[in-house]
């Protein structure tokens, strides 16, 4: 976790990033967050199925670097919360999926990414969504009261992320299952760029190293975690220009990756023996021929 100062920058420098890629999506102009040229970096992440039920603003506004909503099945009538909720991609990707019978929250604490998701979901024609505005550390719903937390390259740009585990641990119900998309860290990154923020707005420097996710998932008290580790990128494929990282960042380079990252809250065990359940790690299918399998924090 960030010290009070350096939490309050990393969430004001987010903050003000994403508000700039969602007014850049306004005025017909595209990014990511890792850089801006998003047809290098973000390509190919949803189906052309998914995308055609899609308005353009909502698939251009993609921020993340998988598509969570591929990792789970939703269920006709769960409920869904996705952190981090942006444009609201996978919010309506959900909606779809639930029926009319369910429903999708989509959660940001950015003011305009939460008019363009508004603005989404009337262009979509649903009716089984909110967008709620709220810190992903301090979820804004009632303990126990959803059935799916997913969220799409969101989780590494917390300050605290040990909180943000904890409270998606919280309002889940008990079976809920968590399925996100992130990036994390395999293998040691100096800790110069750790404290780079350019670097963490960017979606390197807050990357946790596979073993604190699956440590940090386990003490929250969730079950079943796996971490699939499925593209390795650059700097470069990321979009940052060395020039802004601190001496010695190369001993680094390379070991920032996308990975699917699943748990589960038990049904019927406490959390104590949540916290001994086993752990998967997989690097099956890991290439480095890109950016997060087609798109790192799109």
């Amino acid at each position: 976790m960030a010290d009070t100062q350096n939490a309050a920058e990393i969430t004001e420098r987010v903050r003000v990033r994403y508000a700039a890629a969602a007014r850049r999506v306004q005025t017909g102009v595209t990014g990511s967050c890792c850089g801006d040229e998003k047809d290098v970096v973000s390509a190919d992440i949803y189906g052309a199925d998914d995308v055609a039920v899609l308005p353009e603003e909502a698939v251009v506004a993609s921020l993340g670097c998988g598509n969570p909503t591929a990792l789970i099945d939703l269920h006709e009538g769960e409920t869904v919360l996705d952190l981090g909720s942006g444009g609201g991609i996978d919010v309506l990707l959900s909606a779809r999926r639930v029926g009319p019978t369910g429903f999708a929250y989509g959660l940001d604490m950015t003011d305009e990414m939460l008019a363009l998701a508004q603005e989404n979901k009337a262009k979509a024609g649903v009716t089984n969504v909110a967008f709620l505005k709220g810190r992903i550390e301090d979820i804004p719903l009632p303990a126990k009261s959803v059935d799916v937390v997913i969220s799409n390259c969101v989780i590494n740009l917390a300050a605290d992320k040990s909180q943000v585990l904890r409270d998606a641990f919280r309002v889940l119900r008990p079976g809920g299952r968590f399925a996100v998309s992130d990036v994390v860290a395999d293998g040691p990154v100096p800790d110069a760029l750790r404290q780079n923020m350019e670097a963490w707005v960017g979606c390197l420097a807050g990357a946790l190293d596979v073993d604190e996710y699956t440590r940090l998932l386990t003490d929250a008290g969730f079950a079943d975690v796996s971490v699939t580790i499925t593209r390795r990128y650059t700097v470069a494929e990321a979009g940052l220009d060395p020039a802004t990282l601190p001496e010695g960042w190369q001993a680094g380079d390379g070991k920032l990756a996308s990975a699917f990252v699943r748990a589960t809250r038990p049904a019927n065990e406490t959390r104590e023996k949540a916290a001994s359940s086993p752990v998967m790690v997989l690097r099956e299918n890991v290439s480095s021929d890109g950016c997060c399998g087609g798109g790192c924090c799109s």
